[in-house]
């Protein structure tokens, strides 16, 4: 492995011509194919196997024409204080406005709250509900400017009008001037880090060029695989942090290597053979645990994993050939501007044992004094962040969860005030009566009996389909859609089918926005532990492999387990408990988004396991290479530890970006995933590692014999160059030029 890495970055940087053209024209092509590409449909069904979604599609079957999970528009009435929606002017108007839009091509109706009895007791609330026959990234701009125009006008009558549902809603936003300050963030750490301009850049252009690869990928075999803009949002997060780590990881060996004396084709070659397979190696774990989401079952998400672990792959490709084709041609520019205003590039005697003492070297010598106080420490620390994680309450936050300046929390608010909190979510309950006797009779006593249900408050009057043989109607919970009383009473009601069927010969399903969450919610509960086991179970023999050892695996495996605990832990007492919410701009607060665990454990699974391989290699190879086990982890800690940490800084800057939105979810994936990184990457790994490690001692390197002898070697350490090379190569010294180099003189 590290010898093929090596002629490959050596041949990067001879041919950087041909490498820079190649990757230029693959970034044309597939972007000429995105252009090209028509749009992606999105699937309609969200997680097959669940009865919400069972619900859906026999919706769709026997009410033809019209869509079971087309959008709609909820517009919702106050009158001004003092004064009736009942009122003839206030009537008039809403009136009017449901004449307007019932009258688009793209309506399947149009229900004015007078006939539909949707006036509250008081009569200073009502609403109106417009269902359209198509989904809401369907709906044309016609469409939504009548419903926006016909809205207007009604609030120039004086009524306060404000609108739920799908139809209008405002879509998530990142984190805007708070993203960008990250990403700022991000390029100071890069300058501080190397201190030259150009090598700050190179990372921040190549993981550019691969996440413009991988977007563009995305959208040109968008309509043949299924996917959206959405699928791409995870492929674009992940493809610019590992695209960033994994040149900042080959640009800095790059350095290390001329500061040895060798030269630019040499160092280049030495980088890729040795940065380079630890990238191959954290890239694959990356991709294990995106890959690893097609177990949770869910289409969307199994998209999005296998999109963002296409991207992580473009992000090592690049990191091998490109990074090292514009190390050709600038060879000396990404070295610090000292080194290039002395041109000195070797340290040697007393300079280089100087150069030793830095920041990485004395931490790893204060916790190998101390690992004892340290280990405990540490997990002591996360152990108390992660208890707030054994309350975790998963669900999809609705328009409850956003701001008060958004229109669908207003209506949410104002609904809720004039009908009571379970108002904002209704049950859909599907009766199917095929298997009925008297299917109108059947569907009455359904109705009958879930009307009698502790918990429900009304039940709407049933909608028969053309054939008279299925039935839909509505059950109001007393609370809200995101209580635990709702999700109690949805099981109840699914409890009583049984009865209900053997007395009607009729089944039935509950479905509906509520419904749908509370069963997405449980399916990705269930799927997490599967989910963790498959990735920590692959990513074990793959750092089996890499480390040769048993010990080292585990160890990772488990710091990984605490750093993703305290990360739940911590975004369970901010946006579920409250503690310091107002502090991030949390308006309210409620039950974790249900994809938020998954996301968290997969993304912050790869990043944990990039540092993990880039800090522990070099260990491994300076003990491959003759190093004691505890000055094996002063040596990785001497050359990796600053690096690393820059790496996670600038995964920290870029996702507290997103802290910033407006968007709760977004918030919560923000902050989830930076102090995920935080905890990982400072505590874990800058801490209980190098604490695990000096307990250990010759321990933590042992593998039985007959594995020894199974595993297939890889050459992480870059043994064979050492080999091929002498000691010099690897350790400083001598000058390995080759005959045939061609090294540019350009600075």
């Amino acid at each position: 492995m590290a010898t093929f890495l090596y002629r490959l970055g050596r041949t990067a940087f001879r041919r950087r011509w041909s490498v820079v053209l190649l990757w230029a024209a693959v970034l044309v092509a597939v972007g000429a194919g995105a252009v090209k590409a028509p749009a992606a449909t999105e699937d309609g069904s969200f997680m097959p196997g669940i009865e919400a979604q069972k619900a859906f599609d026999l919706m769709d079957q026997r009410f033809p024409g019209s869509s079971a999970d087309g959008a709609s528009a909820r517009i919702v009435f106050v009158a001004p204080d003092g004064q009736k929606v009942t009122g003839a002017d206030h009537r008039a108007a809403i009136e009017k406005l449901v004449d307007e839009t019932a009258g688009g091509t793209q309506v399947d109706s149009a229900v004015s709250p007078f006939q539909a009895k949707a006036v509250s007791k008081d009569a200073t609330t009502a609403y109106a509900t417009v269902t359209y026959k198509v989904k809401a990234d369907a709906l044309t701009d016609t469409s939504k400017e009548t419903l926006e125009n016909a809205i207007d006008r009604a609030r120039d009558g004086g009524l306060t009008v404000e609108v739920g549902g799908t139809a209008l809603a405002t879509q998530p936003a990142a984190g805007g001037a708070s993203e960008g300050m990250g990403v700022a963030i991000a390029a100071v750490v890069l300058l501080v880090t190397f201190g030259s301009l150009a090598a700050a850049g190179l990372p921040l252009l190549t993981a550019l060029i691969g996440v413009g690869i991988s977007i563009a990928s995305v959208l040109a075999l968008g309509s043949t695989f299924g996917l959206s803009m959405t699928t791409g949002t995870l492929a674009s997060m992940l493809g610019l942090a590992v695209g960033i780590d994994y040149a900042l990881f080959v640009v800095s060996r790059y350095r290390e290597e001329r500061a040895k004396g060798h030269t630019p084709q040499e160092a280049a070659g030495l980088a890729a053979g040795t940065a380079g397979s630890a990238v191959v190696f954290a890239g694959l774990t990356v991709v294990i645990a995106l890959a690893g989401l097609s177990v949770v079952g869910v289409p969307m998400l199994t998209k999005m994993g296998l999109a963002a672990a296409g991207a992580v792959v473009i992000a090592v490709l690049i990191a091998l050939t490109l990074v090292p084709a514009f190390l050709g041609l600038w060879p000396n520019a990404v070295l610090s501007r000292a080194t290039r205003r002395s041109g000195k590039h070797a340290d040697t005697g007393e300079q280089a044992e100087t150069g030793r003492q830095n920041g990485g070297t004395r931490w790893a010598r204060f916790v190998l004094r101390r690992p004892v106080p340290v280990l405990l420490a540490g997990v002591a620390g996360l152990g108390v962040l992660a208890l707030p994680a054994t309350d975790l309450q998963m669900g999809m936050p609705g328009d409850e969860a956003k701001p008060t300046s958004t229109t669908e929390r207003r209506a949410y608010d104002a609904l809720a005030d004039g009908f009571g909190a379970g108002f904002n979510g209704p049950l859909t309950i599907v009766v199917d009566a095929k298997g009925a006797d008297d299917p109108k009779a059947a569907v009455d006593t359904v109705t009958k009996e879930i009307g009698a249900t502790d918990g429900v408050v009304s039940v709407s009057a049933a909608r028969f389909n053309p054939a008279g043989d299925t039935a839909v109607f509505s059950a109001v919970p007393a609370t809200g859609p995101s209580e635990q009383t709702t999700k109690d009473l949805v099981h109840a009601i699914r409890a009583e089918r049984p009865a209900t069927e053997s007395a009607t010969g009729a089944t039935f399903e509950v479905t509906g926005s509520t419904a749908m969450n509370i069963d997405v919610a449980q399916a990705l509960q269930d799927a997490l532990v599967p989910y963790l086991a498959v990735v920590v179970g692959l990513a074990f023999v793959l750092l089996l492999v890499v480390f040769r050892s048993v010990l080292v695996p585990v160890k990772a495996a488990l710091g990984f387990l605490l750093s993703v605990l305290a990360a739940l832990g911590s975004v369970v007492a901010v946006f579920q408990w409250g503690w310091g919410a107002e502090l991030l701009g949390v308006e309210q607060t409620g039950p974790i988004m249900s994809l938020m665990p998954i996301f968290l454990v997969g993304i912050v699974f790869g990043l944990a396991m990039d540092y993990e391989v880039f800090l522990v290699a070099r260990m491994r190879e300076a003990y491959v290479h003759g190093d004691r086990p505890a000055q094996a982890v002063v040596t990785g800690f001497r050359h990796s530890a600053r690096v690393v940490g820059a790496a996670a800084l600038i995964m920290i800057a870029v996702f507290s970006g997103f802290i910033g939105s407006s968007e709760s979810m977004i918030k919560t994936i923000g902050f989830g995933l930076a102090v995920a990184v935080l905890f990982d990457a400072f505590v874990v790994r800058m801490a209980l590692v190098p604490a695990v490690l000096a307990l250990l001692g010759e321990r933590a390197w042992w593998l039985p014999r007959r594995l020894d002898k199974a595993l297939p070697r890889v050459d992480v350490e870059g043994e064979a160059l050492q080999s091929r090379h002498g000691a010099g190569t690897l350790h400083g010294g001598g000058d390995a030029k080759e005959a045939d180099d061609r090294e540019p003189a350009r600075a």
